[in-house]
């Protein structure tokens, strides 16, 4: 063994928000546990960066809605400098001026909506009742390892059991419903309560975030209940900021798992994951050198982590097929700004509370179907569909006194164009595209701009490494739901090669800084080595 080889339990490949929970877990049941990230900052996604003086920018990832409460208590996150700030609602303003704001209070939205159609503000009880019945379903299984249906073993058939017996718990009625919104479109499920198109305008957003789909696309309204699942102080579907951006989340975590015995190496990139006797031993990294591990843990997507980390010749050909065809597509660009003050939107009344939340600037859906159809022809949308928010607002440490951060995420944005590979002129005109399309509903926002950071897929990519800047680091549809993620009949966390494991949001339940997918993999790693927290 060379000097330089290290011998640990467990090793982590990648110190993203999963990948670290994982790790936390790992380090409290007593196992020796390292985490190598390639970048020479910590927190994959989750980060928190200063890249132009002293604005702090939550570069990629920039809202806390997904982070299960289990966790933070768990791993004492509160502890180690978390804090969580809700924030009020936010707004979507229209072509022409109005707005439709929302609110977090029940009865102050009904009556906004009323602004727009009486008979919407009616609707909108059984829409939110309709949407928290089915959060209230599948939030159990989040943290929830999901069965194998064409297994036998006693664990595969309680967890069918399990299901089952949940699905019997909302009626046969309630059952089709249920069945039947994980496969509709947004769009089709919005029209069977709204009229308004800015009412449905607004709530569809969530539908197309992070993924490939449009809002008239088959899956897309799991898409926008996905987005709902946020839970803070209780409050379900509550966003918030986290206090000094989305890093500290994962600073959080990088100090619980150091409090527990577990580290994070930085600038230390994997080659390829270390097979010996047909089972993961560890890593190379690109250096050649060697850690030695009994347990892999990957919180690389999966094709990254298979098509670029294991030889070949160590999985089975048909699983290796099926890595191929699982769909990761970039479609989310992310603008952070620098703001010399804050800007003006004349279309929502000063100081409203709708300002200190996610403002968004597309008013019907068939202008985001408009913009769906550019993604799928090459281009970026020529009116695209954004999420903006100003976190200083809130969180004064994120700017300097009087100045502002804003952060722009957007879709959709290819990660491969019909005219060639991205450039930095095209770069530059994707944000100026942006930009302008802001800036038709603020008169001053282009003169506060200071700095502009503009990120496409590929720069994501290329960055963070996930792979085509998939932020989900998969679709979620149902074919790639449940046990058929990320593959039907490795949806475990385990892999065909002994002693690896996969942490991503690849893996059940999906994207989101959430963290349950790093959790379900540690439990499932310390009940193959027959431990317990």
């Amino acid at each position: 063994m060379s000097a330089r080889t290290q011998r640990h339990d467990v090793v982590v490949v990648g110190a993203g928000h999963n990948g670290l929970v994982a790790a936390c877990y790992l380090a409290r049941a007593g196992l020796d546990v390292l985490v190598v990230e390639r970048n020479d900052y910590i927190g994959g996604a989750a980060v928190s960066r200063q890249l132009y003086q002293d604005f702090t920018y939550s570069n990629c990832s920039y809202v806390c809605s997904l982070l299960r409460p289990e966790i933070m208590r768990t791993l004492e996150l509160p502890r180690y400098g978390l804090q969580i700030i809700p924030y009020d609602g936010g707004c979507t303003m229209m072509r022409g001026g109005g707005h439709f704001a929302l609110y977090d209070n029940h009865d102050a939205l009904r009556r906004e909506i009323a602004r727009h159609s009486k008979r919407d503000a009616e609707a909108y009880h059984r829409f939110s009742r309709d949407i928290i019945r089915q959060c209230k379903f599948i939030k159990p299984l989040l943290l929830r390892e999901p069965p194998d249906p064409t297994s036998f073993r006693p664990r595969d058939l309680m967890e069918l059991l399990y299901l089952g017996q949940r699905l019997h718990r909302v009626g046969e009625e309630r059952m089709y419903d249920t069945i039947r919104f994980w496969t509709m479109s947004a769009a089709d499920f919005l029209d069977e309560y709204f009229e308004s198109e800015i009412v449905k305008a607004h709530f569809s957003g969530s539908s197309i975030i992070g993924t490939a789909l449009g809002p008239r696309s088959p899956g897309s309204a799991y898409v926008l209940l996905h987005h709902y699942m946020g839970d803070i102080d209780e409050t379900v579907g509550a966003w918030g900021f986290a206090r000094g951006g989305m890093g500290a989340i994962t600073a959080a975590l990088t100090s619980s798992l150091r409090a527990s015995g577990g580290d994070v190496r930085v600038s230390a990139p994997v080659a390829e994951v270390l097979v010996r006797g047909g089972r993961a031993r560890g890593v190379v990294l690109e250096s050649g050198e060697e850690i030695e591990a009994r347990t892999v843990i990957s919180n690389l997507d999966v094709k990254r982590t298979f098509l670029k980390t294991v030889a070949p010749e160590h999985l089975p050909d048909d699983f290796l097929s099926a890595v191929r065809r699982f769909k990761i597509r970039g479609s989310s660009g992310k603008l952070n700004i620098a703001l010399d003050g804050l800007p003006t939107f004349p279309s929502i009344p000063a100081g409203a509370p709708c300002l200190r939340g996610d403002l968004h600037i597309t008013d019907t859906i068939a202008m985001m179907e408009r913009a769906y159809d550019d993604w799928k022809d090459g281009r970026w949308s020529a009116t695209p569909y954004v999420d903006m928010l100003m976190p200083s607002q809130i969180d004064p440490t994120m700017a300097p006194d009087g100045k502002h951060y804003m952060s722009v995420f957007v879709q959709y944005c290819p990660y491969e164009l019909a005219d060639g590979p991205w450039t930095d002129a095209k770069r530059q005109a994707f944000g100026a595209n942006v930009i302008d399309s802001i800036a038709a509903h603020s008169p001053d926002f282009k003169s506060l701009i200071r700095h502009a950071e503009i990120r496409t897929p590929w720069d994501i990519e290329n960055e963070v490494g996930l792979t085509e800047g998939n932020i989900f680091q998969g679709e979620l549809t149902m074919d790639q739901l449940l046990f058929n993620r990320p593959v039907p009949g490795y949806a475990q966390y385990r892999t065909p090669l002994r002693g690896l494991y996969l942490s991503g949001s690849s893996t059940h339940p999906g994207g989101g800084v959430m963290g349950a997918p790093g959790a379900n993999a540690a439990r499932r790693v310390l009940a193959d080595l027959r431990r317990s927290v």
